[in-house]
């Protein structure tokens, strides 16, 4: 059974007095451990789909299930719920709060969970630890570099050990050989700690380190490779905690 099934999603934008359908009836499965990226031009749907499948931006029609629960009959209030406890998010941007800490940013998410002071340290060390930045905790973002803060921005995506990582263009914002770094940081944490990854990229480079790469053109996706078979992933989640 899939971790993600996508049915007959539809949306539709008003644009310059025209009707405009980014998805038109997609169609999608993504299974555990599985790293896929979705490609296509500008105006696509690509951050549409991604932000649908994240219970951000609701399809005008078609269903979303995520571990067998189906989101888009949820209210705002209980995706809100979802999003906290199943979903992470890393944004091409960072999005980080400039007067915390890394420590601080990471522990955001941990805030909203019923955990004990010392469960949300173990949760912030240990995804610090996967990112690599274990000895940048204290630092401010303005103390870091832009790779440094995606990194910082990659633990907070997986301090809650989501069910699902989502990444709209996390590479966009960097410089080639600090892309390089976040690239290699993605790859590591799908195949080591079997974190199931649905990213939208415009660079091919990053798209062809997904087991799965998918194209979304004319309101449809096709997939470009064959799909591998699912990676098997630690039962505690991306981080044992």
């Amino acid at each position: 059974m899939a971790l993600v099934e996508v049915r007959g999603l539809k949306k539709a934008f008003k644009k310059g007095g025209e009707t405009v359908t980014p998805l038109d009836g997609v169609d999608l499965d993504i299974y555990e451990g599985d790293s896929v990226s979705m490609m296509g031009p500008s105006g696509t749907g690509k951050s549409t789909l991604l932000n649908a499948v994240a219970g951000i931006d609701p399809p005008d029609a078609g269903t979303i299930t995520v571990a067998g629960t189906e989101i888009t009959s949820m209210s705002r209030t209980k995706l809100a719920d979802w999003r906290a406890e199943h979903l992470g998010y890393i944004f091409q941007t960072h999005n980080l709060v400039p007067v915390l800490t890394a420590y601080e940013n990471v522990e955001l998410p941990t805030l909203l969970a019923s955990l004990s002071r010392s469960e949300r340290r173990e949760r912030v060390e240990l995804a610090l630890e996967a990112v690599g930045l274990t000895d940048r905790a204290d630092h401010l973002p303005r103390q870091m570099s832009g790779g440094q803060e995606q990194r910082v921005g990659i633990a907070r995506a997986i301090v809650m050990n989501p069910t699902l990582v989502v990444a709209d263009e996390p590479t966009g914002s960097l410089d080639a050989a600090t892309s390089a770094q976040i690239q290699d940081l993605l790859v590591r944490l799908n195949e080591e700690l079997g974190m199931t990854l649905l990213m939208v990229t415009h660079d091919s480079e990053v798209a062809q380190l997904a087991g799965r790469r998918l194209q979304l053109d004319g309101g449809q996706l096709i997939e470009l490779n064959e799909p591998h078979a699912a990676m098997p992933s630690p039962t505690s989640g991306v981080l044992a905690a």
